[in-house]
């Protein structure tokens, strides 16, 4: 009876030591898995560590572009305001005095030599007219008596009836006379003169810029047409525009680029994309005192007469350039104390050449001695670059001096090779 009983027990009693065992592998896989976090955790954070230190210290490598020097233009070109101006111009002033009877031309009537742009009405010169004329006449009355005169007693002059003294008398008088009527012929024709001015008339072929005159208005002698607060001004301007002058107040830094053989494209607000070509002929040869400019006078054809006096122009003016030049961006350009200077890229090293600037163009400018063509530069130099000082070189971005893909592979191509002899690198 008493063993089937311990048979039924026997599960219960190997319990206990089963459960223990399942324990001790829960708590081993628990202890491995911690272990294993653990050292992947450390593993990570020094991947992480090794990684941050290689960014660290690769942007401690500032990066720089790279550009060469450029031959200069063979065809310098430039851009400047320009005023353009009438062949011949003329404001015309009234040379008597009175007032306007009637205007015949208009605002940019077409004239001709010598037709009348208006009438001035002249009574009071008209009275001295006739004043001199008539003074005229009564001295050629007193010279004909004289000469009379002077005749009879000339013929008295051989007999003991007239002294010598009253023939020479006599004739004094006829000359004095003479003398005077000649004076009198001068006044008459002086006004004469005056009263052709009634006429105001072109000075030369050409059209009409300006009329400030009205029927009624009062004119001055010399000063033009005198407005209601006493101003005088012009009565009319003529302009001859078969062709026009074009001038152009040209910088001193520019200066060099004037000489007989430039042409300039002018272009005008009111004609978009439409260029017209002017040619050089004269220049001042001295610079003005404040603004350091020298006048430069060019000259084109305006037989159709699309430009106007007093516009406003561009002119492109083009000139010989010098391709023996070299030219670099001035943003490429370090100043220092030592003088102008440029950074050269060689083997992800930088050397500081110095340089001698020419002209200055603005954006660009001459570099007249110390760097070659072949020079690889840094397009953007810092204040902060020194000799010897290391770089990393990215890719141009389109401007200037940009390369082609197959250009920039290159580059990198031949700057891996220089990094693969890094004592080269580091003794330079």
């Amino acid at each position: 009876m008493n063993h089937p009983m311990e048979q039924g027990n026997g599960p219960h009693v190997n319990s206990p030591k089963s459960g223990s065992a399942r324990g001790k592998l829960v708590l081993l896989v628990v202890v491995l898995i911690a272990i294993f976090l653990a050292a992947w955790g450390i593993i990570q954070r020094g991947v992480h560590y090794h990684s941050l230190t290689a960014r660290t210290e690769d942007a401690a490598i500032p990066p720089v572009t790279l550009i060469t020097p450029q031959p200069g233009p063979a065809i310098r070109q430039v851009d400047l305001p320009a005023n353009l101006a009438a062949w011949y111009e003329a404001p015309i002033y009234a040379q008597v005095s009175g007032y306007v009877k009637m205007w015949y031309k208009d605002y940019g009537a077409h004239v001709k030599r010598n037709d009348v742009l208006a009438e001035i009405n002249t009574p009071s010169l008209d009275a001295q007219y006739a004043a001199a004329k008539a003074h005229y006449d009564v001295i050629m009355a007193r010279y004909r008596l004289a000469m009379i005169t002077t005749e009879r007693w000339t013929a008295l002059k051989g007999t003991q009836a007239v002294s010598r003294q009253e023939v020479d008398v006599q004739a004094a008088n006829a000359a004095a006379q003479k003398a005077e009527l000649e004076a009198a012929e001068h006044e008459v024709d002086r006004f004469e003169a005056l009263e052709n001015f009634k006429k105001i008339v072109a000075p030369f072929d050409g059209i009409v810029t300006s009329r400030l005159v009205n029927v009624g208005d009062y004119v001055n002698a010399g000063g033009g047409n005198v407005t209601s607060r006493g101003a005088a001004s012009e009565l009319f301007s003529v302009a001859d525009v078969h062709r026009m002058r074009v001038f152009v107040s040209v910088p001193q830094d520019f200066a060099s680029v004037i000489s007989p053989k430039i042409t300039a494209d002018l272009t005008v607000p009111q004609y978009p994309g439409k260029k017209f070509t002017a040619t050089f002929l004269a220049t001042a040869r001295a610079f003005n005192a404040a603004t350091r400019t020298v006048t430069t006078e060019l000259t084109l054809g305006n037989e159709d007469g699309l430009l106007w006096p007093n516009s406003y122009a561009t002119a492109h003016i083009s000139a010989p350039g010098n391709p023996d030049i070299m030219i670099l961006p001035t943003g490429a350009l370090i100043f220092r104390a030592e003088g102008m200077q440029v950074a050269k890229v060689v083997n992800n090293h930088v050397h500081l050449l110095n340089v001698k600037v020419g002209i200055n163009f603005g954006t660009t400018c001459q570099i007249l001695s110390g760097v070659s063509k072949d020079d690889q530069l840094v397009a953007n130099p810092t204040a902060d670059l020194l000799e010897g000082d290391e770089v990393k070189v990215v890719p141009t971005t389109a401007g200037y001096n940009a390369k082609t893909k197959a250009q920039q592979a290159e580059d990198q191509k031949t700057l891996h090779e220089h990094d693969a002899n890094p004592a080269e690198a580091g003794s330079r």
